[in-house]
C-alpha cells in the first residue's frame, strides 16, 4: 500500500516538472514569434513612419534655404516679416496636436496620416507660387497645423502595433528621422536651388515646388503602406495576426480599456503630476532644438 502512495507522489511530481517544462517551452516559443513579429513591424511600419518624419521637417525647415536665396527679395518682405512667418507656423502646430490626438483613433489612422500628409504637401507646392508676405503667412499657418496633426497621430498610430516596453526605441526612430533632415536638407536644397531659371521660376520656388511634390507621392503610398488595423495588414500571415490579438489583448488588460478616451481619462491626466512633468521636459527639449533651428534659420 505504501509503495502504491509512493508511485503516486513520484507520478505527480513528474507530471508537474513535465507541465512546468512545457509552460517554459511555450514562452520561450513565444517569445521567439514575438521578436520575429517586432523585427516585421521594424521593417514595414517604423521606416514608413521615419520617412514622414523626415518629410515633414525637410517642408518646415526649407524657408531658411529659401530666405537665402532670393525669396526674401523677390517677395518684398520687410523688417521682422521673415520672423513673423516662421513663429506663426508654431503657434497653429501647437494648437492642432491636442485635438489631433483625441480624435485621430476615431477617424483611423490610415486615414488621418495620408490625408494630413497630402494636404500639407500640396501647401508646401503652392508656396512655391507666392508673391507676397500675405500668402507666405497663410502657407505656414497652414503647414503649421497639418503637420501639427501628424506627430501625435503617429505616436498613438505605434501605441497600437508595438508593446509599451517597446515603444520608446520607436519613438527614438522618429526623432533619428528628424535629425537625418538636417543631414539630408541641406543637399537637397543645394540640388533644387540649382535650378534657378528653369521655366523662368527662382530655385527657391523650385525648392517647394519638388518637395512638396515628393510629399504628395508619398502621401499616396501611404494610402496603402499604412494599414487600417493587423486585422487587415498586408505584410502579416495569419499566424502573426493571431500573436498580434494576443498581443492586443494584453495590452488592453493592462492599460483597463479599449483605447478611447473619455474626458473624465482627460481630466485624470491633467490632474496626474507625472503628465505635467513629462510636459516640461518635454518643452525644455523642444526649446533647444527648435532655438537651434531658428538659429540656422537667422543665419541662413
Amino acid at each position: 500500500m505504501s509503495l502504491e502512495i509512493e508511485d503516486k507522489k513520484v507520478d505527480a511530481e513528474f507530471c508537474e516538472f513535465s507541465q512546468g517544462e512545457n509552460e517554459l517551452l511555450r514562452s520561450e516559443e513565444r517569445k521567439k514569434r514575438e521578436h520575429a513579429l517586432v523585427r516585421r513591424l521594424d521593417s514595414f511600419i517604423a521606416p514608413v513612419m521615419m520617412l514622414l518624419m523626415l518629410i515633414s521637417y525637410l517642408d518646415r525647415g526649407n524657408i531658411g534655404f529659401a530666405a537665402t536665396q532670393g525669396m526674401t527679395d523677390e517677395i518684398h518682405l520687410k523688417g521682422s516679416q521673415l520672423n513673423t512667418a516662421v513663429s506663426v507656423f508654431y503657434i497653429f502646430y501647437i494648437l492642432a496636436e491636442f485635438p489631433t490626438s483625441i480624435l485621430v483613433k476615431r477617424l483611423q489612422f490610415n486615414r488621418v496620416i495620408p490625408t494630413i500628409t497630402f494636404c500639407w504637401g500640396l501647401v508646401c507646392l503652392s508656396t512655391g507660387f507666392i508673391q507676397s508676405f500675405g500668402p507666405l503667412v497663410v502657407t505656414r499657418v497652414l503647414l503649421g497645423f497639418f503637420e501639427g496633426c501628424l506627430f501625435p497621430s503617429m505616436t498613438l498610430f505605434l501605441c497600437n502595433w508595438y508593446k509599451r516596453e517597446e515603444l520608446a526605441v520607436r519613438v527614438a526612430f522618429l526623432f533619428i528621422a528628424s535629425a537625418l533632415s538636417g543631414a539630408f536638407g541641406g543637399l537637397l536644397a543645394w540640388a533644387m536651388l540649382s535650378m534657378d531659371g528653369i521655366a523662368g521660376l527662382s530655385g527657391w520656388r523650385w525648392l517647394y515646388i519638388v518637395e512638396g511634390l515628393i510629399t504628395v507621392i508619398w502621401a499616396v503610398c501611404c494610402v496603402y503602406l499604412v494599414p487600417k488595423s493587423y486585422e487587415t495588414a498586408y505584410f502579416l500571415n495569419a499566424e502573426q495576426k493571431e500573436l498580434m490579438r494576443r498581443r492586443a489583448e494584453e495590452m488592453e488588460a493592462y492599460s483597463g480599456g479599449s483605447g478611447h478616451y473619455s474626458k473624465s481619462d482627460i481630466k485624470e491626466a491633467a490632474k496626474d503630476v507625472k503628465s505635467w512633468a513629462h510636459g516640461i521636459i518635454q518643452i525644455a527639449v523642444v526649446t533647444i532644438l527648435y532655438g537651434m533651428l531658428s538659429i540656422k534659420t537667422h543665419l541662413f
